[in-house]
């Protein structure tokens, strides 16, 4: 029996953890452009820059939502598969 669920379909929560990498991604870009002038010596930045690095943990709760999301989903597929088949109508 083939399985169907297809290689290239996205399944439940995919999207979101995708959209919470390039958030965690852009808040370690911020993160590293904020603390290289402390490490250099140099004239920090405004703290508005400060603020973006937050985005590292606001990626991290996105993509924790979809792995939530995505077990979920799988619970309820596994649970529909082992229900018991319901009675025939007579």
């Amino acid at each position: 029996m083939r399985d169907k669920t297809q290689t290239n379909s996205a399944a439940p929560g995919d999207r979101l953890i995708r959209a919470g990498a390039i958030v965690f991604f852009i808040g370690a870009v911020a993160t590293l452009v904020t603390v290289a002038p402390l490490l250099l010596g140099t004239t920090p930045f405004p703290t508005h820059m400060f603020v973006l690095s937050m985005l590292m943990g606001v990626g991290f709760l996105i993509a924790g939502a979809g792995v939530f999301r995505s077990i979920a989903a799988g619970r309820r597929q596994a649970r529909a598969a082992s229900a018991p088949p319901a009675p025939a109508a007579r």
